[in-house]
């Protein structure tokens, strides 16, 4: 009976070391293309896919981007082979639903993963703001009465912004690195940060903005990226009437672990 045991728990252990059970199946690009300078591929999370008008505009962009890239990399290869010694250059772009609210205003992570041959990877975090009742990508401004530069508005996004940071770096332990990531952030919409509506505990709403850094934008490539929740509440004065009808409720419990 000892022998059987044993067997068993030599069988069971080698399952567990099993390849296929250690790692998680990698999904299934929606494009990809390979060649010996690049490795490319764009990929669309499930709930992206759904909606055909936004799948077809994020693919659209995903494919333009890997061209891009492709247009770089093979002259280099044809040049200089040498910076290839490793295989070729790796360049993927993901898209993923953040969030619905309304039922109407899809908020998408778009992260971009290269890799040249430096000493790290690269990571890259945009977002995508999109409108199913108009089939298009729009920003936040219609959901405030004002965010000119240095408004109110923007200002008050910038304070909600660097508290939240200074709050996550001080738990991680990471907050007696200086302030020069403050400069970064400016009060303008194009220089804040690439922002998402956040998730409420209120069905159909929103309980905020949530703004995304990569590593290294707002502090040391080995501190990872961040996210910074600003609360509607704090921005409740400049909310436009369409503003008003969409932010509400709390940020779920655990959400801000989401992304990490």
């Amino acid at each position: 009976m000892s022998r059987w045991r044993h067997a068993l728990a030599l069988l069971f252990a080698s399952l567990l070391l099993s390849p296929a059970l250690a790692e998680p199946a990698k999904p299934k690009p929606d494009f990809a293309v390979k060649t010996k300078a690049i490795d490319g591929k764009v990929l669309l999370d499930a709930a992206i896919k759904a909606d055909p008008k936004l799948a077809e505009n994020c693919l659209a962009e995903g494919k333009k981007y890997i061209a891009e890239q492709r247009a770089e990399a093979e002259p280099e290869f044809k040049s200089d082979p040498e910076l290839f010694r490793n295989g070729p250059w790796t360049y993927e772009r993901s898209y993923t639903a953040d969030s619905l609210v309304a039922d109407r205003y899809v908020s998408v992570l778009r992260i971009d993963y290269s890799y040249t041959g430096g000493a790290h990877p690269n990571t890259e975090i945009d977002t995508v703001l999109w409108d199913k009742a108009q089939s298009k990508r729009i920003s936040i401004r219609p959901f405030f009465t004002d965010l000119a530069d240095g408004s109110p508005a923007m200002q008050a996004m910038v304070k909600g912004v660097l508290a939240s940071l200074k709050a996550e770096k001080k738990a991680r332990g990471t907050d007696d690195d200086g302030d020069d990531y403050v400069k970064s952030i400016e009060p303008k919409l194009l220089k804040i940060g690439p922002v998402t509506l956040a998730r409420s505990t209120e069905a159909g709403r929103s309980s905020g903005l949530i703004f995304h850094y990569a590593p290294y934008a707002v502090g040391a490539y080995a501190e990872g990226s961040y996210d910074a929740y600003v609360p509607w509440q704090s921005l409740k004065p400049y909310l436009s009437a369409e503003g008003t009808a969409i932010f509400g409720g709390d940020r779920p419990k655990g959400d801000d672990e989401r992304n990490k």
